[in-house]
């Protein structure tokens, strides 16, 4: 793998997943082989981006076209940090969701297993193409794809209900991208001749200053999956699907390919400098500061575990939409850090919520006292995923909401900072009562947990993973500390 070119890295991290796919699917009939092609194939992909990462950390800058569209519009692959940063939680991520995918979908005895393998790892190179795009055009193409190869997974129980929410969700994330997103990318080429991405924006000097807003809030609100107010809704209906597809799609690929793309345009396409000078943000700034809190104190009513999580993440990713508006260098640092720290730490969230399901067949919160006596390992790590999704040391969630609060302090965004403070006390109100519940209270009466066991094996041994991954990036937040900052300063 070292006498490979890094360009080659690029092609084998993007086509091994499809490769994959296509051979999980041949395996249908014998299940054993189609959980090791999985593992066999996210293990190549981790050490494929980790690979990546060292070299991008060295100075390499990557780059090629693969074929023209029209004159000017090249389907394009190039990775700079933020993407590196992004590639590297998801091409990780799906090694451990996969472990923990075959306990599940074993112990919960799903159907439909095949396609729900081999959807997922097309879903996984949708994604990895998305975060190593090198123009606008290739992240919209990867970005409809995503949406298209995640259809299956959240209609996967093929109920009413399911059906339903894949309709909401289709229509949704495809009636935003369509309906305003390709508006945006259409007026941005015909503004600024190119659709490349480039240090410092491609709109500065081409873009009149007036206008700058109503593009950026095409932008903004036409990526559905960053799950803005009020483009929401796909994601409380997304969690019909199995708790896998919630862990790594719904907490980490599908909207953190959302917010990622919102931090590229605004990167890339707009320039920092050219937001701040042009005031392009001054009003959309707000929608988010609303969904940060309206989206907190929505989770505080839900009883249902991933109801409440869902609700958790809507709140979550518009903290790195935030990030991304008041565009200073802090603020992007701590928007950038945030897809990976909340990234792990939500992904322990709906492991455990998983973990619960399989083991005690609860998905209710108000069921669920007394349950953490009978399964400590699961509600630990819940608990500690939980702390950081706070922001509370030793957890790694705390850097991207230091980094995040640095950046208000620094452009005296004082009502933001109260915004921001205000929702860590909500993340407390909603997320540790789970935790209190679970080991202090008492059962509901004629409850007796004496039968209730851990989740299978392969489930603990994810969470394990991902709880101690949170605690680790607080001593060691350095991998993705360092693409940030050279994501947000140019280096």
């Amino acid at each position: 793998m070292i006498s490979l070119t890094s360009e080659q890295l690029i092609i084998l991290a993007i086509l091994l997943p499809l490769l994959a796919a296509v051979l999980i699917v041949l395996a249908d009939k014998r299940p054993n082989l189609r959980e090791a092609i999985t593992l066999i194939s996210a293990s190549v992909v981790a050490l494929l981006v980790i690979t990546l990462a060292t070299r991008i950390n060295a100075g390499e800058t990557p780059s090629f076209d693969v074929f023209d569209v029209v004159p000017g519009i090249t389907v394009s692959f190039s990775i700079e940090p933020l993407g590196m940063l992004f590639a590297l939680v998801a091409g990780t991520l799906w090694l451990v969701t996969s472990i923990y995918a075959i306990g599940y979908m074993r112990g919960h005895h799903e159907k439909n297993q095949t396609r729900f393998y081999a959807a997922f790892a097309i879903a996984i190179s949708s994604t990895l193409a998305a975060a190593f795009s090198g123009n606008m055009f290739t992240l919209f193409l990867c970005y409809e794809i995503l949406t298209l190869s995640t259809y299956p997974l959240v209609t996967h129980a093929g109920t009413a209900e399911a059906k339903r929410s894949g309709r909401i969700y289709l229509g949704i994330l495809l009636g935003t991208s369509i309906g305003f997103q390709l508006l945006a990318i259409l007026i941005t080429w015909s503004v600024a001749g190119t659709l490349d991405f480039q240090q410092g924006g491609i709109l500065a000097g081409k873009l009149d200053p007036a206008y700058a807003g109503i593009l950026y809030a095409l932008f903004i609100f036409g990526v559905g999956k960053a799950a803005i107010m009020p483009f929401h809704k796909w994601l409380p209906a997304a969690m019909v699907a199995p708790t896998p597809v919630s862990a790594l799609l719904h907490a980490v690929a599908v909207v953190k390919t959302g917010v990622f793309t919102i931090l590229k345009v605004t990167l890339y396409i707009f320039g920092s400098d050219f937001i701040t000078s042009s005031g392009a943000s001054d009003w959309i700034i707000w929608f988010v500061a609303v969904t940060i809190l309206l989206a907190s104190l929505i989770a505080m009513t839900k009883d249902n575990l991933k109801a409440r999580l869902a609700y958790s993440t809507i709140s979550q990713l518009s903290y790195i939409v935030l990030g991304a508006l008041i565009a200073v260098e802090m603020s992007l640092v701590g928007a950038s850090m945030h897809i990976a720290m909340h990234a792990f730490a939500k992904i322990t969230l709906f492991f455990a919520a998983g973990a619960i399901l399989v083991a005690a067949h609860k998905k209710n919160i108000s069921d669920m006292g007394g349950l953490g006596r009978a399964m400590p390992f699961t509600f630990i790590a819940f608990t500690i995923g939980s702390l950081s999704i706070i922001g509370l040391p030793p957890f790694g969630g705390m850097w991207s909401k230091w980094y995040l609060a640095l950046g208000m302090v620094q452009t005296e965004q004082w009502i933001l900072l109260a915004v921001l403070m205000m929702s860590s006390l909500l993340n407390i109100a909603y997320l540790l009562p789970i935790s209190v519940r679970a080991f202090f209270a008492k059962p509901k009466e004629g409850v007796v947990y004496t039968e209730v066991k851990e989740a299978p094996l392969s489930m603990l041994i994810a969470i394990g993973l991902t709880s101690l991954a949170c605690i680790v990036l607080f001593f060691y937040p350095d991998p993705f500390y360092n693409l940030a900052v050279d994501a947000a300063t140019g280096r």
